[in-house]
């Protein structure tokens, strides 16, 4: 039998996949490299390595060793704190309670099987990348949320999961600077957007928004959705070959019973959505933002999305088991969300490691020192118009593998790229634009991305051998051809001169 031949990019993948494989299981590795961050900020530090602050010309930054006695006292005090304090860890168990109720009660599998029943196989991929996508509305809700629903759903229709986790985990965390709607991320990049451009233009900076990118991101989801779509069943799920795991998802019509639940259920979820807009919408509502901002974007609700979420499942999933008898009395309730944590052990003892590497990342100020070299590279090698802009983009989307919150990362870069454009001639929203596309492009192959810890936690259900090597050659098509496509509908978009948002133009005046 003739063999059949591998390509290029196949091959490319297949290394990656082994000499990712190679590395220790993801809680050892995470440990280790804390211990490389702590041994080489010490070494840095003994050769005294510091950059000036780009937004603070009087202000150094030297990377802190964690080898001398500060640095050890940090490490042992703060070791708790670093646990606790891991972003994905509370996000994840919260919202499991209120996702284990409705998943122990069979809600989740009859839903899912609702909705695999009634639209069209051929949409499914298409209509999860663009859920994914979406789900930035929420914020980071959409990591724990969507890429064990995706799984769940291929694995229903008798295709691979892990291809159904990979296609919700790149629209989520890929797709993060595009939405239909503006989110929190639009408020806070916007703020240091217009701070860094008052440096150059105080009275343009005060005729910003943060809506100023905002018909690009739009424009964005179409794109990206069908990008998605097209790496999942052309590259990944060809890849990763025929499903052959224990795990399975039966699709049986749905019983009586189970539609009067779907019922309640869903009449439960809308009383409890209208007593949620009772808390934002009106002018007295608690959750409402500030006076003077829109109601949503900036507001207490942003910061309270995790509980409500979690009751938003909770809800519905109570009202569902009472009506087909899955839940007796409260001891049962309690039963599943105890079910659900006792299966989220590997994911905790994951989040203590990966807690403290990006603390000590952090601490030790490696992560600011390698952005503005970064930034200085960029800005020392004088190139003008599109190709600086692509050029922004390789340096950002590189910087980003190693500091994980994009915040972070913008108030770092903006003060010295967005007064570089300005004066080249390009405006602040362009700079902003050209870095939300490379931020979000690589977010899904960096394991300094705070959730990527809790995705190869997922993904270890459908594959016990999950390491991060696996997990980054599943998702680097997405994030190749995400950057790909969306650097170059950029770049058309300054061709013909359309505005990023609401009076936000291309071009600096």
């Amino acid at each position: 039998m003739k063999k059949e031949k591998v390509g290029f990019f196949q091959r490319f993948l297949n290394m990656i996949e082994k000499t990712g494989n190679r590395l220790p299981h993801p809680v050892t590795l995470f440990a280790g490299l804390a211990l490389l961050v702590v041994i080489i900020s010490g070494i840095v530090s003994y050769f005294g390595v510091s950059v000036e602050h780009p937004g603070n010309a009087d202000e150094i930054i030297e990377v802190k060793s964690l080898l001398n006695g500060e640095g050890i006292k940090y490490i042992f005090t703060e070791m708790t704190n670093n646990f606790v304090t891991f972003a994905p860890l509370g996000v994840v168990l919260v919202t499991m309670l209120g996702i284990g109720l409705a998943e122990g009660t069979g809600l989740i599998s009859a839903v899912l099987r609702g909705f695999v029943l009634s639209i069209p196989k051929r949409m499914i991929t298409f209509g999860l990348v663009f859920a994914g996508v979406m789900s930035s509305v929420a914020s980071d809700a959409g990591y724990v949320v969507l890429p064990p629903l995706g799984a769940v759903i291929f694995a229903a229709i008798g295709r691979h999961p892990l291809a159904g986790l990979a296609a919700a985990f790149a629209g989520v965390s890929g797709g993060f600077s595009a939405n239909l709607f503006l989110s929190g991320t639009d408020a806070l990049l916007g703020e240091l957007t217009i701070e860094a451009a008052a440096i150059i233009d105080p009275a343009y900076a005060e005729s910003m928004n943060i809506a100023m990118n905002y018909y690009f991101i739009a424009a964005s989801v179409l794109i990206l959705t069908l990008v998605g779509a097209w790496v999942t069943e052309k590259i990944v799920e060809p890849r990763l070959g025929e499903y052959t795991g224990e795990f399975r998802e039966k699709l049986e019509k749905l019983t009586g019973t189970e539609k009067k639940g779907l019922k309640w259920a869903g009449i439960s979820l809308v009383i409890a959505a209208v007593v949620v807009s009772l808390l934002i919408l009106p002018s007295w509502g608690p959750l409402r933002g500030v006076e003077g901002d829109m109601p949503i974007i900036r507001s207490p609700f942003m910061s309270s999305l995790v509980p409500i979420i979690a009751i938003l499942f909770f809800v519905p999933g109570l009202v569902y088991g009472k009506v087909t008898k899955g839940i007796r009395d409260d001891k049962d309730v309690a039963a599943m969300m105890s079910a659900t944590m006792a299966s989220m052990g590997m994911f905790i003892v994951l989040s203590f490691t990966a807690g403290q590497f990006v603390a000590f990342f952090s601490e030790s100020n490696m992560g600011l020192v390698i952005g503005v070299y970064g930034a200085q590279f960029l800005e020392s090698i004088s190139l003008t118009g599109i190709p600086l802009v692509i050029m922004f983009i390789v340096i950002a989307a590189f910087i980003n593998l190693f500091i994980g919150s994009a915040s972070a990362k913008w108030a770092m870069m903006a003060p010295v790229f967005v007064p570089i454009m300005m004066n080249l001639g390009y405006s602040p929203e362009l700079t902003q634009m050209a870095y939300r596309v490379a931020d979000s492009a690589t977010n899904i192959i960096s394991p300094l991305m705070t959730y990527f810890a809790i995705i190869i936690a997922f993904a270890q259900k459908y594959d016990k051998k999950m390491g991060i090597g696996t997990l980054i050659s599943v998702m680097f098509p997405y994030s190749m051809f995400f950057l790909l496509f969306w650097t170059i509908t950029l770049v058309v978009w300054m061709l013909f001169g359309i505005d990023l948002g609401p009076g936000s133009g291309i071009y600096y005046p």
